[in-house]
């Protein structure tokens, strides 16, 4: 007989592993545990919150969520008409810098949801006189362009980059995402191209902020300019300046038609 038999007491055995809830909740283990190992229970699987996440963060739902905003920003314009500046003038509590300020602000807003640069330059030399009007104007064009760069990078680009697989479509991105800077400023100084989509096809690119930047600031300047002195000289269609304005706004325009048109074999090629 055995010792322990001997002295009357019985044998220990280990004390039995007790499962754990979780283990016991998402079935059993795959093989026994070894005696005194650690049992580390499973992580449950993804839950409806993760795949809800996945799906909010993919590319075509951002892309939505950009859809969406551009939509409800061009509705709220037509709904509070601010062409109706050039015609009431501003509100009477807002003067000097703070109106400036705010007219800048506002701008940029409008430019994102596809209003046209032409109607707020001349808005602006027509209520802020036409150096002041293109010191707004010109800040609300940046504010506008970087707003809509920011915007199509987040929640567009990665939607719409599969998409360029058309010859020109490639073409375009590819002098874009190269020659970022030189491309850009040749489009801010021969329109053309509308601003908005200058912005957003930019975004698609791979074009970095400061050559977007810094060519919307620098090649904007002259157009910008001959808007802002033909609304501060609107009152006088017959003055000299501003027939120099709309000289200066329609030989760039034409200048730009004909590079477009003499380089589309060179682009079509690219």
């Amino acid at each position: 007989m055995l010792d322990a038999n001997r002295s009357g007491t019985a044998p220990t055995s280990p004390p039995a592993a007790t499962p754990s809830p979780l283990a016991a909740a998402h079935g059993p283990a795959l093989g026994p545990a070894a005696p005194g190992a650690v049992t580390v229970p499973a992580l449950p699987p993804a839950g409806f919150a993760a795949r809800c996440t996945r799906l909010l963060l993919s590319p075509y739902a951002r892309l939505s969520l950009l859809l969406a905003l551009l939509a409800g920003g061009a509705a709220g314009v037509l709904v509070c008409e601010p062409q109706r500046l050039l015609t009431h003038g501003w509100p009477p509590q807002l003067g000097g810098a703070a109106a400036a300020l705010v007219f800048a602000a506002a701008y940029g807003l409008c430019t994102v949801v596809f209003v046209p640069r032409p109607l707020l330059n001349l808005a602006a030399g027509a209520m802020f006189g036409s150096q002041v009007g293109l010191a707004t104007a010109l800040a609300g064009t940046v504010l506008g362009a970087g707003v809509a760069f920011g915007l199509g990078r987040a929640l567009g680009q990665d939607a719409l980059r599969p998409l360029l697989r058309g010859r020109w479509l490639k073409a375009a991105d590819g002098q874009l995402s190269r020659h970022g800077f030189r491309s850009m400023l040749a489009v801010r100084l021969f329109p053309g191209v509308p601003f908005w989509a200058a912005n957003y096809c930019a975004s698609v690119s791979r074009m970095g902020w400061l050559p977007f930047l810094l060519a919307t600031a620098l090649g904007s300047v002259p157009n910008t300019a001959a808007y802002a002195v033909a609304g501060a000289r609107a009152s006088a269609p017959t003055s000299p300046a501003f027939l120099i304005a709309m000289a200066c706004v329609a030989v760039p325009a034409l200048a730009g038609t004909v590079i477009a048109w003499r380089k589309r074999h060179r682009l079509r090629a690219g």
